[in-house]
């Protein structure tokens, strides 16, 4: 049996996955005049970006002949999944900014409204989504379907469920505050990431550092998580990606100002 406990924190993380990004955007267009389409162009960014085109290179990389070394090995697999996706997303987040949003003000609110987009689509899709199937699965493992739900599985896939309902039978309601957070830090990130490559395309001469810096920025929080994850209590991890991700949005924050003197 799934807590009840375990159920009433993913259903709190399941409407804060969704209300979270969608009261910003919201907030966003109010409060600053911000346009919706912005907004839209930055979650269809990370769509297209990340989890179509890089995850067709997924496909290709890590089935080809190499992908099983990449994947046996924690630092292969951290180096190349972090770079992937600083390359894939700063790269969409360039381009999106670059040819459309050109007509934009230079000022540094439509970066936060694409960043609020891009991160927000993020948090909806990898986040809410997972806890839309996490709830349906908890619900069935409570109603004793969970032999049926397996059943109904395609083969290769069983394995991976079995895992799944043993991790919600057994994971205690804090576990599910850390999924929470850790979505709450990316979100911070990709709203200051978006900043960084704004002043990049915007500024453009001595500003365009900013662009590369924000790959490497991307590659090294995500691959630094790859590696932690290994030997690391999750709390630690959290702790030190909230830290980077803060510290990414102190450098947007003061690149800014410099921006604007």
């Amino acid at each position: 049996m799934v807590p009840t406990a375990s159920l009433l924190m993913i259903v709190l993380n399941l409407v804060l996955g969704f209300a979270v990004p969608i009261c910003l955007a919201w907030w966003m267009v109010r409060k600053y005049h911000v346009k919706w389409s912005t907004i839209l162009i930055g979650a269809a960014t990370i769509f297209v970006f990340a989890l179509v085109l890089e995850a067709l290179v997924h496909q290709v990389v890590l089935k080809g002949p190499h992908g099983a070394a990449i994947q046996g090995n924690v630092w292969y697999y951290a180096l190349y999944g972090g770079l992937m996706a600083g390359l894939f997303e700063e790269t969409g987040r360039f381009l999106a900014m670059k040819y459309l949003l050109k007509k934009e003000p230079s000022t540094a609110l439509p970066g936060i409204a694409y960043g609020i987009g891009h991160g927000g689509a993020e948090m909806i899709l990898v986040f809410g989504m997972t806890m839309i199937s996490y709830l349906a699965m908890a619900v069935m493992v409570n109603a004793g379907q969970a032999d049926t739900l397996l059943s109904q599985t395609p083969a290769e896939a069983q394995a991976q469920v079995s895992e799944q309902i043993d991790k919600l039978v057994t994971s205690k309601p804090g576990d599910y505050l850390l999924g929470l957070w850790e979505r709450a830090s990316a979100l911070i990130l990709q709203v200051s990431l978006s900043v960084l490559v704004w002043l990049a395309v915007r500024k453009g001469g001595r500003w365009l550092w900013l662009f590369p810096a924000a790959i490497l920025l991307h590659a090294g929080v995500d691959a630094g998580t790859v590696l932690l994850s290994k030997s690391a209590d999750m709390v630690v991890i959290e702790l030190l990606v909230f830290a980077q991700a803060l510290a990414v949005a102190a450098l947007a924050w003061l690149l800014v100002r410099r921006a604007c003197r």
